[in-house]
C-alpha cells in the first residue's frame, strides 16, 4: 500500500474582510422551475458510526524473522540510572542475552497493525491480505477491548484480499456487504479503521470515482474517496449511509505520508464472490477462457477498418486451453463475452474471472471484418496459470540464411534447421525476422531480430512470396499501415501496426 503524510493548514480571511464581505447583499436570484433541490450533506453521522464500530476490529500480526545482526556489533550506549530514556534504549538494544550479544542471527518478532470488519457473527473476519501477508501469529482486536487468536481461512492476491476465522464465546456484532454497482459520485461514505494504531478512528467523505484503474492488478476497479484513509486502515470498511459495505479500504496515493483525499476500496460486488469462495473452498475458483490479450488502438482500428477502436484483440491463444479448443483465433477482437460488451481491453479479464468455471458462454468476435459467435466452456484460472508456469522457454539464435528486406526488415523462412538452432516451437510458422533496419518504422516499433512474423493484414504468411503479396494486396485496397502478428520463438504473440508508404 502507498502511503505518506501531508498536513493542511485552513486559510483564514482577515475579519474586517470577512465582515465586509457579510455586508455586502447578495442580489436575488429566482430559481428556474425546472431547478432540482439538492440534498443537503448527514448534519451528524454520530448514530451510524456508534451501531457500526463495533464490527470493525484492529488486526495485528507477528512475524519471527532472522536478526542479521549488524546492530548487534555496535557498542551498547549506557545512559545515567533512571534516566527516562531507558525503556527507548532497551528496546533498540535488548539486554539479557549474555555476554555474547555480538553474535547477532537470532529471531526477532516483527508486527504490524491493519483493520477489518466482522462479516459473520459466528466469526468471519475480512481484511486485506497485505496486511496477514506471511504473518505466524494474527490477533484480533475487538473494540470492547477484547482479543481473539485468528486462523487464516484463505487469500487472494488478485485483488488484496483475505478472509479469517476467530472462534467468539458468544456471537459478535456483524455487517453486511451492500451492492457497490449503486454508489454514485458524490455519495457520501463513511470508513472506520485502525490508521496509525490509533484504534477505532470514524472518516467521512464522498465517493470520489468509480472504475478506478490503478495498475495494481488484473481485476482493478476500485471505488476511489476523499474519506481519510491512512496506514492501518488497510483491510477496513468503507459503509454508505444505510450502513452497508461497499468498499474494503485498501491503497491511497500520497507524496508525503498520509491522506491527501485519494484512497481506493476494493468494491462490495468484486469482493462479495472472492470471499464466498474463499470461505468455502480456501482458494478462489475463477474462469479462464485461455487467450493472451492486447488493446485495440486508434492504429490497430484503422488497419482493420474499424469505425472505432474497442474491444480486446486477441494476440495469443494457449495451446489446448478453451479458447483454442472452441476455435478463438489469434488476431480476433473480442466484443461481447457472456452477453457483456467489452468496450475496452481490460473489461475482459475482470468479466472472465467472474464467470463461473466449466460454464458455456458464447463469445461474440470482430474476424477478417466479420462478426462470428463462438461457444466456448471455460477452464479454471488457478489451473490454466499452473500450465502456463509448465511451459518451456528457449532463445532465437543468429541464422545465417538467405533474406528479403520487407518493410524494413531482413527476413527468412523458417526451416527444420533454424527451427532447431533457434528453438523455435514446431506450432509456430511465419518468416523469421534476421535483422531490423535502423531506423525503420519497425525499429519504431520495437519489433526484434529472433522474432517471428506470423501475419500480415491477417493473413498467415509462411514464404517470402505470401508476404509480398499480401502487402501488395492491402496497397492496392488503399491502406497506409499493416498489421502484423509478431511472436517471439516460444509462440508469445502480439500486434503491431506498421506504415506501408
Amino acid at each position: 500500500m502507498i502511503s505518506k503524510k501531508m498536513l493542511h493548514t485552513a486559510t483564514r480571511l482577515p475579519v474586517a474582510l470577512a465582515l465586509a464581505t457579510a455586508m455586502v447583499a447578495a442580489p436575488s436570484i429566482t430559481a428556474p422551475s425546472h431547478s432540482i433541490v439538492h440534498a443537503q450533506g448527514p448534519a451528524s453521522v454520530a448514530d451510524l458510526a456508534e451501531g457500526l464500530m463495533s464490527a470493525v476490529v484492529n488486526i495485528s500480526t507477528a512475524q519471527k524473522v532472522a536478526d542479521r545482526g549488524t546492530r548487534r556489533n555496535l557498542p551498547v550506549p549506557q545512559v545515567p540510572e533512571g534516566s527516562p530514556f531507558q525503556e527507548f534504549f532497551d528496546d533498540l538494544f535488548p539486554r539479557g542475552e549474555g555476554e555474547n550479544n555480538n553474535r547477532g542471527g537470532s529471531p526477532r518478532t516483527r508486527s504490524s497493525l491493519g483493520s477489518g470488519f466482522v462479516l459473520d457473527a459466528e466469526g468471519i473476519i475480512i481484511t486485506n491480505n497485505h496486511v496477514i501477508a506471511d504473518a505466524d501469529e494474527i490477533t484480533v482486536n475487538f473494540s470492547d477491548g477484547s482479543k481473539l487468536d485468528a486462523e487464516l481461512v484463505g487469500t487472494d492476491p488478485k485483488t488484496d484480499i483475505a478472509v479469517l476465522r476467530v472462534k467468539p464465546e458468544k456471537p459478535l456484532n456483524a455487517v453486511s456487504f451492500g451492492d457497490s454497482d449503486k454508489a454514485r459520485i458524490g455519495d457520501w461514505v463513511m470508513a472506520i479503521g485502525n490508521p496509525f494504531g490509533l484504534g477505532g478512528t470514524v472518516t467521512l467523505g464522498i465517493v470520489s470515482a468509480v472504475g478506478r484503474d490503478i495498475s495494481s492488478g488484473p481485476y482493478d476497479n476500485f471505488i476511489q474517496t476523499d474519506a481519510s484513509i491512512n496506514r492501518g486502515n488497510s483491510g477496513g470498511p468503507l459503509f454508505n449511509m444505510d450502513g452497508d459495505v461497499v468498499g474494503i479500504n485498501t491503497a491511497i496515493i500520497s507524496p508525503s505520508g498520509g491522506s491527501i483525499g485519494i484512497g481506493f476500496s476494493i468494491p462490495a460486488n468484486l469482493a462479495t464472490k472472492v470471499v464466498n469462495q474463499l470461505v468455502e473452498f480456501g482458494e478462489t475458483r475463477r474462469g479462464w477462457l485461455g487467450v493472451q490479450i492486447q488493446t485495440v488502438t486508434d492504429e490497430i482500428a484503422e488497419s482493420l477498418g474499424l469505425e472505432k477502436a474497442s474491444g480486446a484483440l486477441v494476440s495469443g491463444v494457449v495451446k489446448d486451453g478453451p479458447a483454442e479448443k472452441s476455435g478463438v483465433l489469434s488476431g480476433d477482437i473480442i466484443l461481447e463475452f457472456d452477453g457483456k460488451t467489452v468496450s475496452e481491453m481490460r473489461d475482459l479479464p475482470i468479466i472472465v474471472a467472474d464467470t463461473a468455471v466449466e460454464k458455456e458462454v458464447d463469445v461474440l468476435v470482430l474476424r477478417k471484418g466479420e462478426k462470428k459467435t463462438i461457444g466456448v466452456t471455460l477452464g479454471r484460472l488457478e489451473d490454466g496459470e499452473k500450465k502456463l508456469a509448465s511451459l518451456s522457454t528457449g532463445e532465437a539464435q543468429e541464422q545465417e540464411l538467405k533474406t528479403k528486406s520487407i518493410l524494413g526488415m531482413q527476413l527468412s523462412e523458417l526451416t527444420d534447421k533454424v527451427r532447431e538452432e533457434g528453438k523455435i516451437s514446431k506450432d509456430l510458422n511465419g518468416l523469421l525476422i534476421n535483422e531490423v533496419d535502423g531506423g525503420s518504422a519497425a525499429q519504431d516499433k520495437g519489433i526484434q531480430k529472433g522474432e517471428i512474423i506470423v501475419q500480415i493484414g491477417q493473413e498467415p504468411v509462411n514464404s517470402l512470396a505470401d508476404a509480398e503479396k499480401q502487402l501488395a494486396d492491402l496497397r492496392e485496397q488503399g491502406r497506409k499501415n499493416a498489421l502484423l502478428m509478431v511472436a517471439s520463438p516460444t509462440g508469445d504473440i502480439r500486434f503491431v501496426v506498421v506504415g506501408i508508404e
